[in-house]
């Protein structure tokens, strides 16, 4: 059976209005509301996780 064609990552824009503070908190509450740990308050949970969100989404244009 043949897989769907992959639609992510997308190519970088120069700059993406979604792409926010607000989405990492928002992917974070919904990992918490699935049982797993919240990010830490200070830590680098959070640059981790915007990160790794920004590597899903996008493919670098170098």
């Amino acid at each position: 059976m043949d897989r769907p064609p992959r639609i992510y990552p997308l190519p970088q824009p120069e700059h993406d209005p979604r792409f926010t503070i607000g989405l990492v908190l928002d992917v974070a509450d919904v990992l918490a509301a699935h049982g797993y740990p919240p990010l830490s308050d200070g830590g680098d949970d959070h640059v981790h996780l915007q990160q790794a969100l920004f590597r899903f989404l996008y493919v670098p244009t170098t």
